[in-house]
C-alpha cells in the first residue's frame, strides 16, 4: 500500500493528533501561515481536531498553555509565528522551566534558504531558546516533522515536565513528504525515570523508623507525579507532619491531620520554625528554593536529611543531604513506605500547635476577620475560599495577591493551584486562567491578582470576552505594586520609588467586553458579592478595594535563617 504525500503543516496536524492535543493556543503571523491555513479544516468539519484559542498577546498563549497543563495534567499546547511572535513565548517559557510544566511551542520561521540572512522576522529561536527550555530543535524538512513532535512530547511530559521549543521553517510547513507516523519512548543520554535505588529506600526508611521529630517537605513534584494518595499513605503510615511549598500546596487536602501548613519566606510560622527542630526532614519533589531554605548555612543543620526527587541535578544542588532517593515519588514513596513502622509521634505534632496558635492570634484572625477598617486581602480571599468549599481552582498573579491567596484559600483536590513559583511572572495569573478553565472545565477557576499584574496582561480580557471563558477574577486593588512597596517600606526607608499605581475604571472596562463586574469596598457586602459573582454563568470581575498599605505576614527578611521568622513588622 502506497505511503500518502502531504504537506509539512498537514504532518503536523496529523502529529499533534496523534498525541492527543485537543485544545491550542495561539496567534497567527506570516511565518507560520501555511500551518494556520491548515488548521482551518481541524477546527470545524469532519476534520475537526482541534480547539484552537486566539489569543492577544503571544506571551499569553504560552501562559494560557502552562495554566492548562498544570490543572489536566497534559502537555499544553501553542502556536505562533517567528520574530517578535517567538520571542513574545520565552517569558512563558521560562516559566515553565522554572516551574517543571509540560508546554510544546511551535513558532514558525523563515525557510531555511534566508536562514541568516537577517530577514523579515527572522530570529535565532533555537539558540535563544536553549538555555531556558528542556528541548530545542528546528524543523527543517517536512520529513522529520512526525519525529520531531513525538519526541518534544516525549521530553515534554516525562520525568521531570518542562517545555520544547520547535522551530518550524516556512518551507517545511509547504514542502511534501511520505507521512509516516511516529512514536519516540526513548532519547539515548535522556534517563528520564531512574531506576530505584533500594539501598537508598532501606536507608531512608532506617532514619525515619529511628526518628521522633520527623517532618517532610512537600513539593509539587508529588502532583507532577500524580502521588498524592501515595503521599497520604507515606505521612499517615509514619505519622509525619508535612508542610507544603507554593507549588506544593493541593498535593494534600488542607483539613488533612497531617498537613502543618505552608512553608517558605511568608508561609506558616510552625512549619518553618520547627524544620530547625526537625531530627530527620524528607524532602519530597522540591528543590530547596532560597525562598524556602533562606539562609543555607543554618538551614535545618540538627537533621538529617532524605531528599526524594526524580532529577538527580537537585540532589545536593542547595541542600547536602544524607540519603538521596532518586526515582519517581509514585514509585519511592510506595517503596519506602512498605519498610516504615507504623508510628503516631503525638508529643511532636501536639507541639505544632502552639505555634500556629501564636500566627493565628499575631497573624491569621486580624487577617480574615477584622473588626474595622478598610477590606483586607486575606479576608476577600477567605471569603471566596469558604464559599467554593475547597474545590475550586486557584490561579493567582504574582505580589501581595499571590501569597495572601496562596496562604488563605483552601485544597480539596489534586492539581489546585496555578501560581508563577519560581520566575514570579506578573501578567501570568488572566491567561493561566484562561487555559485553566479548558484544562479543567467541569471545575470553577477563582483567578486572584493585584492592579500591577491585571494591568500586564489587561487585553487577555479580550480573549475571554470571545470564547465566554467561566473565570472568576477577584481583582485585590490597593493601588499599589504592593510587595515591592512593603520591602520599600521595610528595607529602603520607605523611599516608595514608583510603586503608587493611578488605575483605569474597570467597571468601564469590562462592559467594553462584556463581562459581568461589580465593585466591593465595604465588608457587610463582601460575602454577597462573592456569591453574585459564583452564581453568575461565564466571567466576572469582582473588584475588592482593599487596604492600600497592608503588609504580607508571616515574613523572613531575605538571607535571615528560617527560625527568625517574624510575625509583626
Amino acid at each position: 500500500m502506497p505511503t500518502e504525500v502531504i504537506t509539512g503543516a498537514e504532518a503536523l496536524m496529523r502529529a499533534l493528533k496523534a498525541e492527543g492535543v485537543k485544545t491550542i493556543f495561539g496567534y497567527p503571523g506570516g511565518a507560520i501561515m501555511p500551518v494556520f491555513d491548515t488548521l482551518y479544516d481541524y477546527t470545524r468539519g469532519e476534520k475537526k481536531a482541534f480547539e484552537h484559542i486566539l489569543v492577544r498577546h503571544e506571551q499569553s498563549a504560552a501562559h494560557a498553555a502552562e495554566g492548562y497543563a498544570r490543572v489536566s495534567g497534559d502537555v499544553g499546547v501553542c502556536l505562533v509565528t517567528s520574530g517578535p511572535g517567538a520571542t513574545n513565548t520565552l517569558t512563558g517559557v521560562a516559566d515553565a522551566m522554572m516551574d517543571s510544566t509540560p508546554i510544546v511551542v511551535i513558532a514558525g520561521q523563515v525557510g531555511v534558504s534566508a536562514l541568516g540572512t537577517d530577514a523579515f522576522q527572522e530570529v535565532d529561536l533555537v539558540g535563544v531558546a536553549q538555555p531556558i527550555s528542556k528541548w530545542s530543535y528546528q524543523i527543517r524538512r517536512a520529513e522529520d516533522i512526525a519525529w520531531a513532535v513525538s519526541r518534544a512530547f516525549y521530553i515534554a511530559r516525562s520525568g521531570r515536565p518542562g517545555p520544547v521549543v520547535l522551530d518550524f521553517p516556512k518551507n517545511a510547513q509547504i514542502e511534501t513528504t511520505e507521512y509516516k507516523p511516529c512514536e519516540v519512548d526513548f532519547v539515548r543520554s535522556y534517563v528520564a525515570y531512574p531506576t530505584l535505588n533500594e539501598e537508598a529506600v532501606r536507608r531512608a526508611a532506617e532514619l525515619i523508623n529511628h526518628s521522633e521529630k520527623p517532618l517532610a517537605l512537600v513539593g509539587q513534584g508529588v502532583e507532577l507525579g500524580n502521588a498524592q494518595q501515595e503521599l497520604v499513605d507515606f505521612l499517615e503510615k509514619g505519622g509525619i507532619p508535612a508542610g507544603r511549598t507554593l507549588l506544593g500546596l493541593s498535593a494534600l487536602p488542607t483539613d488533612h491531620p497531617l498537613n502543618v501548613g505552608m512553608l517558605g519566606m511568608h508561609g506558616n510560622y510552625a512549619p518553618n520554625i520547627k524544620e530547625q527542630e526537625c531530627d530527620v526532614l524528607i524532602a519530597i519533589g522540591m528543590r530547596f528554593s532560597d525562598r524556602v531554605i533562606s539562609d543555607v548555612s543554618t538551614f535545618a543543620k540538627q537533621a538529617r536529611i532524605i531528599h526524594l526527587d526524580i532529577d538527580k541535578a537537585e540532589i545536593d544542588k542547595n541542600v547536602k543531604t544524607d540519603v538521596a532517593v532518586v526515582a519517581d515519588c509514585k514509585v519511592s514513596l510506595p517503596a519506602i513506605t512498605a519498610l516504615l513502622e507504623k508510628r503516631e509521634h503525638k508529643e511532636w505534632l501536639d507541639s505544632f500547635v502552639p505555634l500556629y496558635e501564636k500566627e493565628f492570634e499575631k497573624v491569621i484572625r486580624p487577617a480574615i476577620h477584622p473588626e474595622e477598617g478598610p477590606l483586607l486581602m486575606g479576608e476577600v480571599v477567605n471569603a471566596v475560599a469558604e464559599a467554593t468549599h475547597g474545590d475550586a481552582v486557584l490561579v493567582n498573579d504574582v505580589g501581595l495577591n499571590q501569597m495572601f491567596s496562596c496562604r488563605y484559600f483552601k485544597y480539596n483536590k489534586k492539581r489546585s493551584i496555578v501560581s508563577s513559583g519560581g520566575l514570579g511572572t506578573m501578567g501570568y495569573g488572566l491567561p493561566a486562567a484562561i487555559g485553566a478553565t479548558f484544562g479543567a472545565s467541569d471545575r470553577t477557576v477563582c483567578m486572584f491578582t493585584g492592579d500591577g499584574g491585571l494591568q500586564m496582561s489587561i487585553h487577555e480580557l479580550g480573549t475571554i470576552m470571545e470564547q465566554h471563558a467561566p473565570v472568576k477574577i477577584i481583582l485585590m486593588n490597593n493601588n499599589y505594586l504592593g510587595n515591592v512597596r512593603q520591602w520599600q517600606d521595610m528595607f529602603f526607608d520607605k523611599r516608595r520609588s514608583f510603586t503608587r499605581m493611578q488605575n483605569p475604571d474597570y467597571g468601564k472596562i469590562c462592559a467594553g467586553y462584556g463581562i459581568s463586574y461589580s465593585f466591593v469596598a465595604d465588608r457587610d457586602r463582601l460575602k454577597d458579592e462573592v456569591a453574585r459573582m459564583l452564581a453568575t454563568e461565564g466571567p466576572y470581575l469582582l473588584e475588592c478595594a482593599v487596604k492600600e498599605e497592608e503588609n504580607i505576614l508571616p515574613m523572613t527578611p531575605p538571607g535571615c535563617p528560617v527560625g527568625e521568622m517574624m510575625l509583626e513588622i
